[in-house]
C-alpha cells in the first residue's frame, strides 16, 4: 500500500494540529474517547491509506498505539504527562520522535532517541482571538480544579492565601473568558510542572504570578519582565510580590503586555508546528523507519514487552488485553511497502 503523501494520522489530542495544515501536511485527526487502543490495521481503516506518519498526542492514558514500534511510517508521541507516568520514557523507545513537554525530563527519552529527535516542547497556546483589555474584576485570580481529595496541596495552599489576600477569587471555566478580567493571575505547579496556564495567562495579555520551578520556566522567560515568580508553597512571599504588582499600575501592564508579545512571537500553535515540520526536514525519514522496523525486536524485548503485559493486566478491558498480548508476542500483522 503506498503512503499517501504528507498525509498524519493524528491520534488524541488535537494541540498544534491545525499548524501543521498550515505547512502544508494533510491531518486527519482520530480522536480518543476515554480509553481506546489502536493497532496498525485500525489506523488504515480511518485514514484509507498509509499515512506520511502517525502523531500519538498526549491523552494520559493507557498505551493508545500498539505494535508502534512496527508501524511502517514515522512515528510521533508528543509528550506531556511524564510527572503523572513514570512508563513514558520507556514507550517513547518505539517511536521516530519525541517531543517532551517538560525540559527537566528529558533525560530519562535517551536510551535510543537521538537528541535530534528528542526535543524540548514547550505548552502550547490553543486560541488565538482573546480580548486583551477588560474590565479588571479581581485582585488575584486562580482558575482550576480546587478539590480535598484530587489536589490537596492546592486546596492547602489558597486557603493560605486567601487569609492574606481578600481579593483573591477561585473559579473554574474558560481561561479565555477569565483571565483577561483579573489585575494578576495566579499560576501553582503542585507537581512543579511547566504548565499551560503559564502560556494562557500571557496568551490573555494577564499578569502573571507563578512559582519560581525548573523545567525550562527561566529559559522562556525573565523574571520581572514576561511574568513574576514567588517562592513555591510560600504564601508570604506571594503576597509580598502580589502587592508590588497591584501599586503599581504601570508596572504590572508592562509585565503582562512584555509577556503577551513573547507569547505572540514565538509560543502559538504555529511556532510549534514549525519545530516539528524542521525537525522532519532535516532528518532521512525512510532511513529512520528501517532502522527502527530492524531494531522492533529489539525495541520489544527491553522496552515495550514490560509495558504492554502490565496493560494486558491493568485494562480491564478483553478486547484491549488481547491486543496488548498480541503486541507483546509481536503476533499483529502489518501491510506495507516494506513486508
Amino acid at each position: 500500500m503506498n503512503k499517501a503523501a504528507k498525509t498524519i494520522a493524528w491520534i488524541g489530542n488535537t494541540f498544534f494540529r491545525t499548524g501543521m495544515d498550515e505547512l502544508g501536511y494533510k491531518t486527519i485527526h482520530i480522536p480518543i474517547c476515554g480509553q481506546q487502543v489502536f493497532t496498525w490495521q485500525d489506523i488504515l481503516e480511518k485514514t484509507g491509506d498509509e499515512p506520511f506518519a502517525v502523531v500519538y498526542a498526549d491523552r494520559s492514558i493507557a498505551p493508545p498505539l500498539a505494535g508502534v514500534e512496527s508501524y511502517p511510517c514515522l512515528t510521533i508521541f508528543h509528550c506531556i504527562d511524564t510527572h503523572i507516568h513514570s512508563w513514558y520514557p520507556l514507550y517513547a523507545q518505539g517511536f521516530d520522535i519525541c517531543l517532551v513537554s517538560l525540559k527537566d525530563h528529558l533525560e530519562r527519552f535517551k536510551p535510543r532517541l537521538k537528541e535530534s529527535r528528542l526535543v524540548w516542547f514547550p505548552p502550547i497556546v490553543m486560541d488565538a482571538d482573546v480580548p486583551l483589555e477588560m474590565e479588571k474584576e479581581w485582585d488575584l485570580l486562580f482558575v482550576g480544579k480546587v478539590d480535598p481529595v484530587l489536589t490537596p496541596a492546592r486546596m492547602k495552599f489558597l486557603d493560605k492565601v486567601a487569609m492574606r489576600v481578600p481579593g483573591l477569587h477561585v473559579t473554574q471555566g474558560e481561561y479565555r473568558k477569565l483571565f483577561p478580567r483579573a489585575r494578576v493571575v495566579l499560576n501553582i505547579a503542585e507537581r512543579g510542572d511547566l504548565n499551560f496556564r503559564v502560556f494562557e495567562a500571557l496568551a490573555c495579555g494577564a499578569c502573571l504570578l507563578t512559582p519560581k520551578i525548573e523545567q525550562g520556566l527561566f529559559d522562556i522567560f525573565e523574571d520581572g519582565r514576561h511574568l513574576v515568580s514567588y517562592e513555591a508553597d510560600n504564601a508570604d512571599d506571594l503576597v509580598e510580590k502580589l502587592n508590588v504588582l497591584l501599586k503599581k499600575d504601570s508596572l504590572r501592564k508592562q509585565i503582562a503586555k512584555t509577556g503577551n508579545e513573547l507569547i505572540e512571537s514565538s509560543h502559538r500553535i504555529i511556532h510549534r508546528a514549525e519545530t516539528l515540520h524542521n525537525i522532519i526536514c532535516e532528518m532521512n525519514v525512510e532511513k529512520a523507519i528501517q532502522n527502527r522496523l530492524n531494531a522492533a525486536p529489539m525495541l520489544r524485548k527491553n522496552f515495550l514487552k514490560s509495558i504492554y503485559l502490565h496493560w494486558a493486566e491493568e485494562i480491564g478491558i478483553p478486547e484491549f488485553q488481547q491486543i496488548y498480548l498480541q503486541a507483546a508476542k509481536a503476533q499483529q500483522i502489518f501491510l506495507s511497502e516494506y513486508d
